[in-house]
């Protein structure tokens, strides 16, 4: 197998496919009937210990595909300024909206990411990228680019694992996501979570990725 081949196979070893229509109405009946799985309780660790080293305070951070939104209740408690979140799922939405609604440092956008306008310094990653169906990842890389400002970041966790069942969500690995984020990103970290939630521990990769 000469190079070309083997970056080939690496490109499409973890890749699955996905027969659902992951669009809105699936998002909101999942929402609907409490299928939250992926909803783990709490921010998660990986990147509540990257943000209690972020000193500005005032950059805008963006959390698409939020869910209940746990990461955005810790950054503000700890003084972060300029956070907005993004779903699919008009519940979802209507539970932040009064969650939030005392909390000005707090936009809640009813939306498709793909879609969204904005300028941010840093997004935020925790179970939005693995909802998505796998062919759609290179969009996702090229759009974070474009609404990330010169040298933003996304940071977070990805996952490093397959699952048997039809996702979401979808499993992957570095192999599949460096080709996926290179056009657009420098890669400063692609490794091991150290500290994932104990459930998912030996199964995430913590991402540090910064606009080229």
């Amino acid at each position: 197998m000469n190079t070309e081949d083997h970056n080939k196979t690496d490109m499409q070893c973890c890749v699955t496919q996905c027969d659902l229509p992951l669009d809105k109405n699936y998002w909101e009946t999942r929402w609907e009937n409490r299928e939250t799985s992926w909803d783990i309780g709490y921010a998660s660790p990986a990147i509540t210990d990257y943000m209690d080293k972020v000193e500005d305070k005032n950059i805008s951070i963006l959390i698409p595909g939020c869910g209940n939104a746990y990461e955005a209740e810790y950054l503000l408690k700890n003084g972060f300024q300029d956070i907005t979140l993004i779903d699919i799922a008009p519940k979802a939405v209507e539970i932040l909206q009064s969650k939030f609604r005392n909390d000005p440092q707090i936009k809640v956008l009813l939306g498709d990411f793909f879609e969204h306008k904005g300028e941010y310094d840093l997004m935020l990653e925790q179970t939005f990228f693995c909802a998505i169906p796998p062919l759609m990842r290179k969009d996702y890389a090229k759009k974070a680019a474009e609404l990330l400002q010169p040298k933003g970041k996304i940071v977070g966790v990805m996952f490093d694992t397959t699952f048997k069942k039809q996702g979401p969500p979808f499993g992957g690995c570095p192999c599949e996501y460096k080709p996926i984020f290179e056009p657009y990103f420098e890669i400063k970290k692609m490794e091991e979570c150290y500290n994932s939630i104990p459930p998912r521990k030996g199964s995430e990769v913590f991402v540090e990725l910064v606009v080229k």
